[in-house]
């Protein structure tokens, strides 16, 4: 029996321990939280949980975990909980010192703070990882898809823990609106050649690619408000700078670069046609167009390159949330944005295609949800 609920006197206030934790593999990914409660006094376990998330990512999933935990606490009649977790972010956050700046994370602070709030104590303690292994193993059971449920927390309220909204009828809140950009023509994709981190310039054509994706943009709503122009935010490469230059001329919009947005590091691969890397690595580069871990030689997997770009969106999102902005990057890392928005796998790398100088728009929402308005438009130059 994995949960043994303790029997109190009339009277006895029950004093508990939450265990949480959660995990994402990917960040966003497959993730998962686990949270266990234990008798204060003789560290028996009363309940535990582990809990699949869908596809969300790391701090999201810990903070289900503790909601999971105090949730468990609440139905197990606690009066006063110690809360251990090994994630510095919800600790230091659930005691005030530091700010929920995080659009994701807001909503759900505030539920973890609604729960906290009905017990007569709660105090919180940071715990390094290997003090917190039964809740870690509880949140890596459910990413590999065994749910665990005993104590006294209901299937409904298991739900209801989810991070994950069920669909476009619950998006709450202003939305950070992105309107994806991909840059123009350059003499490597005329050619059809990877093109990763080499430095090259847009074609003659590329310029009018752009110059009119950039002409379509100042005219949309949104971009251009009596507050100012909407911010652009571009890779730093020669030819996503030349591309966002040519929306900031077109809208006065501040450019600004962001690492996080950079194409992906083909490694030797680089300059080389798909035919060329076939012959060149034959084993190597049939595994690497199905499967996003395997890394080309010197370079980048799209698994990372899609962590990366997460980190990025979670940066874009904070700073910006509520506004619309214009994103100016390369193939990977708009398809990786409009991954998350649609919340599907990694097939989409493989799947979906995106032309030179297209827009996409995705929507990213406070309560965790996303909406995808427009993939791969092409009207304004094609």
């Amino acid at each position: 029996m994995r949960g043994v609920r303790r029997d109190h006197g009339p009277g006895e206030q029950v004093r508990v321990v939450v265990e949480a934790d959660g995990g994402s593999r990917g960040n966003p990914g497959p993730a998962g939280c686990g949270a266990v409660v234990l008798d204060a006094d003789t560290r028996a376990v009363l309940a535990e949980h582990a809990i699949g998330l869908g596809e969300t990512t790391n701090n999201v999933a810990e903070y289900q975990g503790l909601i999971a935990g105090l949730r468990a606490a609440h139905e197990l009649g606690a009066a006063q909980v110690s809360v251990r977790m090994d994630s510095k972010l919800v600790i230091e956050q659930m005691t005030g010192r530091w700010k929920v700046k995080h659009a994701n994370l807001q909503p759900l602070n505030a539920v973890a703070r609604e729960l906290a709030a009905d017990f007569e104590r709660v105090d919180y303690e940071w715990i390094p990882r290997a003090e917190n292994s039964a809740a870690d193993k509880l949140a890596n059971d459910a990413m590999d898809g065994n749910t665990v449920e005993t104590g006294t927390v209901t299937e409904t309220e298991r739900a209801s823990a989810r991070t994950r909204p069920s669909g476009w009828q619950n998006l709450q809140g202003a939305p950070t609106k992105m309107l994806l950009v991909r840059h123009g023509q350059t003499a490597m994709s005329v050619d059809k050649r990877y093109s990763g981190r080499g430095d090259v310039e847009l074609t003659e054509l590329g310029e009018r690619q752009v110059q009119a994706a950039a002409k379509r943009l100042a005219a949309m709503d949104g971009v251009v408000t009596p507050d100012g122009p909407a911010p652009i935010i571009a890779s730093p490469l020669t030819r996503t700078r030349q591309s966002a230059q040519a929306v900031a001329d077109a809208t006065g919009g501040e450019l600004e670069l962001h690492d996080g947005l950079i194409e992906t590091d083909f490694g030797e691969w680089e300059g080389l046609t798909f035919l060329e890397a076939a012959d060149a690595y034959p084993d190597l580069h049939r595994k690497w167009i199905g499967d996003p871990a395997v890394v080309p030689p010197g370079g980048e997997s799209l698994a990372a390159v899609h962590q990366r770009v997460a980190a990025a969106r979670d940066d874009l999102v904070e700073r910006y949330a509520g506004k619309t902005i214009i994103v100016v990057s390369h193939v990977t890392p708009i398809k990786s944005l409009l991954r998350m928005g649609l919340d599907v796998g990694p097939e989409v790398f493989y799947r979906l295609h995106l032309d030179l100088a297209s827009l996409s728009i995705v929507e990213f929402y406070p309560d965790g949800n996303a909406s995808v308005r427009l993939v791969n438009d092409i009207s304004h130059w094609a």
